[in-house]
């Protein structure tokens, strides 16, 4: 089941609390991102002229909302929420379309639990995100990346 996920600015002490360690991992960067988004998204709506890193912060920031969407009754296990975050905030997702961004996570969740259902197996025995798992868990969407069918 994918647990709530506090991406306010503000943060109640009991939604962290319950987090796992490796959902803290993902969804504290992902908090950050999004909250630069909603700042730049605002700023973003004066002004015509971004500069590249400001466009890609944008770009970044509606592909990390269009993941955070989900259907209803449809709940996720959390190792397969926190590669997903995963993807999003660590920039595999930045030069996927925005409408494709379901159609990735899907393909994704998919390739990991056939390819390497070791990595969900850790995230979800060990509850955190060691650095050998984090290079695991790029590596495997590397791969992804290029088997990946739009």
């Amino acid at each position: 089941m994918r647990p709530a996920i506090n991406v306010g600015l503000s943060v109640s002490r009991v939604g962290g609390a319950a987090q796992t360690k490796a959902m803290k991992q993902v969804a504290g960067k992902l908090r950050l991102e999004l909250a630069q988004y909603r700042e730049l998204e605002a700023f973003a709506k004066f002004g015509s002229d971004l500069d590249k890193s400001t466009q890609a912060q944008l770009n970044r920031g509606v592909r990390l909302v269009e993941l955070l969407k989900q259907p209803q009754y449809q709940p996720m296990p959390a190792e397969k929420e926190i590669i997903s975050l995963y993807s999003g905030t660590r920039g595999f997702l930045d030069s996927i379309p925005v409408e494709k961004v379901g159609q990735y996570e899907q393909q994704m969740l998919a390739f990991i639990e056939r390819k390497h259902p070791e990595i969900l197996a850790e995230i979800k025995e060990k509850n955190i995100i060691s650095d050998s798992l984090d290079e695991k868990i790029a590596e495997a969407l590397k791969e992804f990346a290029g088997v990946f069918q739009a």
